[in-house]
């Protein structure tokens, strides 16, 4: 019997309007157009330092443990991550004087003109993303993924 070739759709039938596909197939392409996005803006930096220079622009001085919890990336991550933002002179370490084994992290000038670069490259790839969606159904995705996420 003849080998037989799939034909050019993107999944076999049982699971290609499956909702778990559907939103892998999603986060695959959003997560590698942000990967490129980042890439050719050339700063070295990905979407984990700038989901952390968000935060703590948004939240003020934190402390790195606090920092790592509450943007859901992994302690161990964090160190390295903040070391490269360290590195550029966009955060600075400071010992936190109530425990001195801990860090408060804050963002500098430089950090703060850095996010807004990143705000740029990440709204160039929201609309990528959602071009085929009007505006209300954008508003609409975003509240059903919400929910999907908020569901305990």
């Amino acid at each position: 019997m003849p080998e037989q070739q799939p034909p050019h759709v993107s999944a076999p039938s049982r699971i290609r309007n499956l909702p778990t596909w559907l939103i892998s197939r999603a986060y695959n392409r959003s997560h590698g157009l942000l990967n490129d996005g980042f890439a050719a803006s050339g700063t070295g930096l990905r979407s984990y330092h700038y989901r952390l220079l968000a935060a703590i622009e948004e939240w003020g001085p934190i402390g790195q443990a606090d920092l790592g919890r509450s943007t859901s990336v992994d302690r161990s991550d964090v160190v390295a991550l903040l070391g490269d933002l360290e590195q550029l002179g966009l955060i600075q370490r400071t010992v936190n004087p109530n425990n001195r084994r801990r860090n408060i992290i804050s963002i500098t000038p430089a950090g703060h003109k850095q996010l807004q670069a990143l705000d740029r490259v990440v709204d160039e790839i929201q609309e990528q993303v959602l071009a085929p969606l009007s505006q209300n159904e954008r508003q609409q995705l975003t509240n059903l993924l919400s929910k999907l996420i908020d569901t305990h």
